[in-house]
């Protein structure tokens, strides 16, 4: 599997023939360094449903007739504008042509700015995505929270995709406390630097990842890793 950062918490996962893309903010994210009409995919996986997840979901999907996989609200949202859904929820798992995908718990909030104000849109999750022998974990946007034990026991992980920009989400200290708790090989840090106030020293969490035996992948918009 091959995995490509795109700023925030925007990343693509290239596995089996297949081009997975989650939490597609790329048009108003001054780190993206590609545009959504550049974007190749055949299926959008989204977290939950804030504006800076959802992204530019809906010009993707119907340029690539991609499938959104995402909680049942969001899913429904997306249905409604004729776009392809598949609505999942907390603990529920399916096989998809490229490999399996669980949903797991999140501690956030999941709601959109439509045109008529902002609306709710289910709960937020993490997502697991299992192919090729290998196990990927994206939180989304989380805190910390005890039960991330259960989901590195029930699924050994070999990538945490972690949000470390603090205020929003979990910070530096609490994400290593996170890697810990999934037992997980190695953390993509995200969601931070994008604005001011989720700014983080990615350097130096990577060294607290270091020191308990943890691989930190910092990377730039752009920029891959194969798994």
């Amino acid at each position: 599997m091959k995995l490509t950062y795109h700023g925030h918490s925007c990343v693509l996962l290239e596995t089996g023939g297949h081009r997975l893309l989650f939490d597609p903010f790329l048009s108003g994210n001054e780190q993206a360094v590609v545009k959504p009409e550049e974007v190749r995919c055949d299926h959008i996986l989204l977290t939950h449903g804030h504006d800076d997840h959802i992204g530019d979901t809906a010009a993707i999907a119907k340029a690539n007739n991609a499938t959104i996989i995402a909680n049942f609200e969001i899913a429904s949202f997306f249905g409604d504008q004729g776009l392809t859904t598949h609505g999942m929820y907390h603990g529920g798992a399916h096989t998809f042509p490229f490999g399996r995908v669980k949903f797991t718990i999140a501690h956030h909030g999941s709601s959109y700015s439509g045109p008529n104000g902002r609306i709710a849109l289910g709960n937020p999750a993490g997502i697991l995505v299992t192919a090729e022998g290998k196990t990927v974990y994206h939180a989304g946007d989380t805190g910390l929270f005890l039960d991330m034990k259960l989901i590195g026991e029930l699924d050994p992980i070999d990538l945490a995709i972690l949000p470390i920009g603090d205020n929003f989400t979990m910070g530096p200290e609490d994400a290593v406390r996170a890697a810990d708790y999934l037992e997980t090989r190695a953390v993509l840090p995200v969601h931070y630097n994008t604005w001011p106030i989720i700014e983080a020293d990615v350097d130096d969490f990577c060294r607290h990842l270091h020191s308990k035996g943890v691989q930190g992948h910092p990377l730039k918009p752009g920029e891959s890793i194969d798994l």
